[in-house]
């Protein structure tokens, strides 16, 4: 990761490297290690967002699924938390995303940002997720309880 500076602010200094933690895992994922990445005594707000596997998609039940991911992956997610970075007052930044194989109420992803404010936690936090989700080469096979199953690119 690139050392990178914050937005400061008066009477703040800036963290040296806001994006504290950046990880695609095969492992399940540890929603206190996103959380405590993220810390930062100028913060006054912090937005945590969880995405778990739901039971249901477009109608059909879901049984599981799995994910996988190009190489670059995880290049493209520190590329998108550097955007959010340069675009918001960000005092932390961490995400997580499981690959693998998931159950129905796993957690496939977290994310947080840390920022001064919480209204510019929450825009970052919806950024960065809205981001890698769109950008990010990670794909979901679903599979369904009907016996039938599906691919859902990034």
């Amino acid at each position: 990761m690139a050392v990178q500076e914050t937005h400061e602010h008066p009477g703040e200094q800036a963290h040296p490297q806001p994006i504290r933690l950046m990880a695609i895992r095969q492992t399940p994922l540890c929603l206190d290690e996103v959380f405590q990445a993220v810390g930062d005594e100028a913060a006054g707000g912090i937005a945590l967002f969880v995405g778990t596997v739901r039971n249901h998609d477009a109608g059909a039940d879901v049984d599981g699924l799995g994910y996988s991911c190009h190489p670059t992956a995880e290049a493209e997610m520190m590329r998108i938390a550097e955007k959010v970075v340069a675009d918001y007052p960000v005092r932390a930044l961490a995400a997580v995303h499981r690959v693998g194989e998931l159950a129905v109420g796993d957690t496939a992803v977290v994310v947080a940002v840390a920022c001064p404010h919480r209204g510019e936690a929450f825009e970052a936090c919806r950024k960065l997720i809205d981001d890698l989700k769109h950008e990010v080469p990670i794909w979901k096979h679903q599979s369904f309880s009907d016996g039938t199953d599906a691919w859902v690119g990034a």
